[in-house]
Order: C-alpha cells, then structure tokens, then sequence
C-alpha cells in the first residue's frame, strides 16, 4: 500500500509553513495527505480490528462509556468480541496497513525535523466515535506524569479515516495554550476552574476535517472532542511521535519498551 498511500501534493509537501505554525498555534493543518485508494484501506483495516476480522493479543480495546460520558469509561475491559463501539484501539503498529501509515515519507520528515534522528512512538491509536454516539473526551494535555515518561513528547499526527464535522465531535483546541507548558505537573484531564480562567469553552477552534486530511497537534495543546451526532461511525489515527532516548519511568509494572521507526529509511543503500 506504500507506494499509493500518500497524495502527490503531500508527498512533497513543504513543511516550513505548517511546523511554524504547530511551535506558534499548537495545532496546524497538512491538508489532505492520503489517497482515496489508501482512506479505503485503512478504513478497511480498522473495521478488521474492530470486528474481529484481523486479531493482534497485543492491541488494547477500550469500549466507549454506556452513557457517553467520559467519567464512566471502564479502563480494563479489554477485547470483549466483535463491535463498533470500542472507542479506542491501540498498538496500530502491529498492524502492516496501519505501520505503512505511521512510517510514511511525510510522517518521517516532519518527525525527523521536529525529534532528530532517533524516532519512536509513544502510541499509534485507532479513535472511533460510533455511530451510537462514541464518547465525550473532555479538554486534556497529552504529557506530564500520567504519560509515565522521563520526558514530555511534542508531536503528534492526528489522520481522519472518515469525515469528521463538528456534529461527529471533531477535534477542538484552544490555540496557543501550549505554549504556557502543562498546568499540572501531573498532566491529562484539565481542571474546571483552568478552562474557567482560559474561558476554554468560548475559544475552542473546532478543526473539522475530511476524510484523508491530517492535523498536527503539540501535546500540551489543550484539546478535547465531543459526542458523535452525525449517525455515522467516524474513525481517525492518531500516532505521538518521540525521541527514541525516551523512558518510560512507571515503577508498579515493568516499563514500557517502544517501537523505533524509520529506521529501515535511514539505513543507507
């Protein structure tokens, strides 16, 4: 699927513009980066992760709350058959169709340009909201010590496989609130009286996107996305990029270990 994965204004997309943007804004748009061919497929491939069609013991499922609320998500059911109504699916990388994607020529340049060299992932995460509904994601910070690492990643790619408007709970951010760092050090879920005092609500940017198109998002931007009110599935990728010297520094359980990429790319002849 490589060869037909990324459109030809993607495949030499000039970056300078939306890396400015991303360091001033905490959020900027590539546009449309996957074929139709390559949108198919990947869309193909989540519906085989979620039914069942493909299984990797590896993934982690997580089903969306009953209510739709994020409050009541229960954090260990794991894979419970097949549904559309997991809200998300992680360890993309093991999947061939999805590891085409996040080691892409585009993906690498930009990784490339905002790490260094040496790249890993953090995760590689199929989104869904269900045609149900899904489930509200309220403002966080992707960092901090709920990551678990010795060092705060900066870029992540957010890839829409279906149309994501604002009634199918688009992306929202609050542009430029990264650049004040994490309000906690403990990061994740943002408290009220901070959106209170950023009047979060009234200044969130929806960022609605069609399908194929990308966005870049600095994980301290504050972001959020709401309830699926489209009565249609709506599926994304979302892959965290990071300096392969990072560490996982969780102490109950064996640290984590991550995926380098790119690698093959860089190895010369």
């Amino acid at each position: 699927m490589a060869a037909a994965l990324l459109t030809s204004n993607a495949a030499g997309l000039e970056l300078a513009h939306p890396l400015r943007e991303l360091e001033a804004q905490g959020y900027a748009r590539l546009g449309r980066i996957l074929t139709g061919e390559a949108t198919v497929k990947l869309r193909a491939a989540a519906e085989d992760l979620l039914l069942g069609r493909c299984r990797y013991p590896e993934m982690f499922f997580q089903l969306d709350a009953p209510t739709g609320r994020y409050g009541d998500v229960v954090f260990d059911t794991g894979y419970v058959g097949p549904r559309l109504d997991y809200r998300k699916v992680e360890k993309l990388e093991l999947e061939p169709r999805f590891r085409a994607l996040i080691e892409n020529p585009l993906f690498a340049r930009i990784a490339h340009a905002r790490i260094g060299p040496e790249v890993s992932i953090y995760r590689a995460v199929l989104w869904v909201k269900s045609a149900g509904g899904g489930t509200e994601l309220p403002w966080h910070q992707d960092g901090g010590r709920f990551w678990g690492l010795d060092r705060d990643p900066t870029t992540q790619v957010w890839v829409a496989l279906d149309d994501a408007p604002v009634e199918a709970g688009c992306v929202e951010v609050l542009p430029g609130s990264h650049r004040r760092g994490l309000e906690t050090p403990f990061g994740g879920q943002l408290s009220a009286a901070a959106l209170d005092r950023e009047q979060a609500n009234a200044r969130a940017l929806p960022l609605p996107c069609e399908a194929g198109e990308a966005l870049l998002l600095h994980n301290f931007t504050w972001h959020r996305s709401g309830l699926n009110r489209s009565g249609v599935i709506r599926r994304a990728v979302g892959i965290c990029f990071m300096d392969a010297a990072t560490r996982c520094t969780r102490k109950k359980r064996a640290p984590r270990q991550f995926v380098r990429v790119f690698e093959a790319a860089a190895r010369p002849g």
